[in-house]
């Protein structure tokens, strides 16, 4: 009897086993009347090592930044920057594959001149090749290139009022660029965006009225062109010349990467320390040289850039062959080639 009861007690537990592994109202998963598109997997949302300013940033931007983040110290991206009046737009890339057999890692562009549409269409295709973008602005407050970036005078308290010609002139040119950022960001293409470059030098308009003016400036792009336009793909490149001057750093929540250039041949040692000594926990650029030096001058000085741009045109033309060969080649330099090819969604 006792073996009878022992046998009726272990079917009952056998169908209440087989009913809780059945889901959807008790049906196990062959059941014909649940629906394949049910079953769903999803992709695990990307977590971030590293915060941007923005904490809205899009993926893209996000790996990318991480990317740099844990390579800085350790391996330096390799940059150039394009000219757009040589024989090609790519004359400096020409001239790099040519001595190295190899392309930078990062393309620098500038929207000088109001190129907005010849800098995203070049963008787009660097991208497709799986490179960098790495973009700056020589403009005058309302637009233009070069000369005006130089030769402008800014009435600053015109500049911030809101309703003022002034206001409106330089609001509108910045909306050129923030649309032409906008395509870019549509496209999955994350930016270095380095505006208002060497502004402690004081030679340009933005730099032209002090540390205080310049911060407010700043803000204000950054503002208008993460909140208003919706710029997410942006990585804030801070750049001051070599001097690297105390009172121009407009705050942690502002920008994303902080750098300074120099055109004296060296590896720009006295502008790391200096840029060290602020604690702000960023990774550093060397965002514009004349003749790279070696990579050996690097280590040996302790400042392994996030990245090193050569300037355009005659910096990387009459570059020293060999050198600039030895520089590409190097295990600490990272070219076009080694860019992991899941950096970007």
């Amino acid at each position: 009897m006792k073996k009878f009861l022992s046998l009726i007690l272990v079917a009952a537990l056998l169908i209440s086993s087989l009913s809780a592994c059945s889901s959807n109202g008790g049906q196990t998963p062959s059941d014909s009347s649940t629906p394949e598109s049910s079953v769903t997997t999803e992709e695990p949302a990307y977590v971030p090592k590293y915060h941007l300013s923005n904490p809205n940033a899009d993926v893209n931007a996000q790996k990318l930044y991480d990317y740099i983040c844990d390579n800085f110290g350790t391996y330096m991206l390799s940059c150039q920057q394009e000219s757009t009046w040589m024989s090609s737009p790519d004359y400096e890339m020409d001239i790099i594959e040519e001595v190295t057999g190899k392309l930078p890692a990062m393309r620098g562009l500038d929207f000088m001149n109001a190129d907005f549409d010849g800098v995203v269409e070049r963008s787009i295709d660097w991208h497709k090749k799986g490179g960098l973008v790495t973009i700056c602005w020589h403009t005058g407050i309302n637009g233009l290139g070069y000369n005006e970036s130089l030769n402008d005078e800014p009435d600053f308290d015109k500049l911030f009022t809101p309703g003022t010609e002034e206001y409106k002139a330089m609001t509108a040119n910045w909306d050129k660029a923030a649309n032409a950022l906008a395509k870019l960001r549509d496209e999955g293409i994350p930016v270095l965006w380095r505006p208002f470059h060497e502004f402690d030098g004081g030679w340009f308009w933005w730099g032209k009225k002090g540390g205080d003016n310049f911060i407010k400036l700043w803000r204000m792009m950054y503002d208008r062109f993460t909140n208003d336009f919706g710029l997410t793909n942006l990585i804030w490149v801070l750049g001051y010349s070599g001097e690297v001057k105390d009172g121009w750093y407009p705050g942690d929540e502002y920008c994303d990467i902080i750098g300074s250039d120099t055109y004296d041949n060296s590896t720009n040692k006295n502008a790391w320390s200096k840029l060290e000594a602020m604690n702000t926990g960023k990774p550093m650029a060397f965002h514009e040289c004349g003749n790279v030096p070696s990579v050996r001058r690097f280590e040996l000085d302790g400042d392994l850039w996030s990245w090193f741009m050569i300037w355009h045109t005659d910096y990387v033309k009459n570059q020293n062959k060999r050198t600039l060969a030895a520089v590409y080649q190097s295990d600490k330099v990272i070219t076009l080639d080694e860019l992991p090819k899941d950096l970007f969604e």
